[in-house]
């Protein structure tokens, strides 16, 4: 019944009925805050709210039944006579949210509060260095893009080369937890990032697990550094534009441009020589050792959020 659309579904349904989150709730006898849950995919309406949400609906628009919720989103739209929210391949995923039931409801809603409290802070242009999966000893730069969409949580958009991932960046506690995957191959990524804990963030250290783009498709680590780049405009179709025309640049780092910090952050010795000489026998990115910082300057940038200056 549920899929990652149900809260664009609902966004849908609310505007072709002309109604208010807090005029839904009223209708149904709920808090303002569970519709709320319902529209960022925190949860999903119980049988008995969803029946009462369909008759709602269906007293406005005649044929509508508890089916209908399993069209797909143009489907769906069509059903109540509104467009499809659609602003290009990303801008679909507005509306789209991880479905009820992904993580335990009190992990996604401490990920909601920290994401609406700190999102801001990792928004915008970053540019990731890490060791390159197939030029031995070389770097490579990935270009990303992280933005708030209209669910509550943080997108990401990452290309390098011909793949071009997706997916989402959840903020919790002293860590941003990173899954998406490219819509071509169907590889997935996922990144474990230490987080700053104030200020914007301009720099953040981790690791990364993918494929490598042999036959085999094999599982691969490392670690990795991103670095902020910029800044959104707050244009969503320009932000777009330079994302797109980032990623058309070649991401094999030149010989030499890695500073020789950064070069030894990522470029570690580990397994059980390493750890017969005192040091690591896993791949780690210690919080204590952890290059994920601020700005170097105090200056606010002018594109701060101001409810954020304090």
């Amino acid at each position: 019944m549920f899929d990652g659309y149900f809260p664009a579904k609902l966004a849908l349904a609310l505007k072709a009925c002309s109604m208010s989150r807090g005029r839904l709730a009223a209708e149904l006898g709920v808090d303002k805050s569970v519709v709320s849950r319902w529209l960022n995919g925190a949860n999903a309406p119980s049988g008995h709210n969803l029946s009462n949400l369909t008759a709602m609906v269906a007293a406005r628009f005649e044929g509508f039944t508890m089916l209908d919720w399993e069209s797909d989103l143009a489907g769906f739209a069509a059903k109540l006579g509104v467009d499809k929210p659609s602003n290009g391949r990303s801008a679909s995923r507005e509306g789209v949210a991880p479905p009820p039931g992904w993580l335990p409801p009190s992990v996604m809603e401490e990920v909601l509060a920290t994401t609406k409290a700190r999102g801001w802070a990792y928004e915008g242009f970053w540019r990731s260095t890490r060791i390159s999966n197939e030029a031995p000893g070389r770097f490579v730069h990935d270009q990303i893009l992280m933005r708030q969409e209209a669910n509550g949580l943080i997108g990401f958009r990452l290309g390098v080369v011909d793949m071009r991932f997706e997916g989402w960046s959840l903020p919790i506690q002293t860590q941003i937890f990173s899954i998406g995957a490219d819509p071509g191959t169907g590889v997935f990524i996922f990144s474990i990032f230490n987080a700053v804990l104030r200020h914007r963030a301009d720099v953040l250290d981790g690791l990364t697990l993918t494929l490598t783009r042999n036959a085999g498709g094999t599982p691969v680590a490392a670690a990795c550094l991103v670095e902020r780049t910029g800044m959104l405009s707050g244009e969503r179709a320009a932000d777009d534009a330079r994302y797109e025309a980032s990623i058309s640049q070649n991401p094999l780092a030149p010989e030499g441009s890695i500073p020789d910090a950064v070069r030894a952050h990522l470029f570690r010795d580990v397994g059980p020589a390493a750890f017969a000489r005192g040091g690591d026998a896993l791949l780690m990115m210690a919080f204590a050792q952890s290059m994920s910082r601020g700005p170097l300057s105090e200056a606010r940038p002018a594109a701060w959020p101001a409810a954020n200056s304090a």
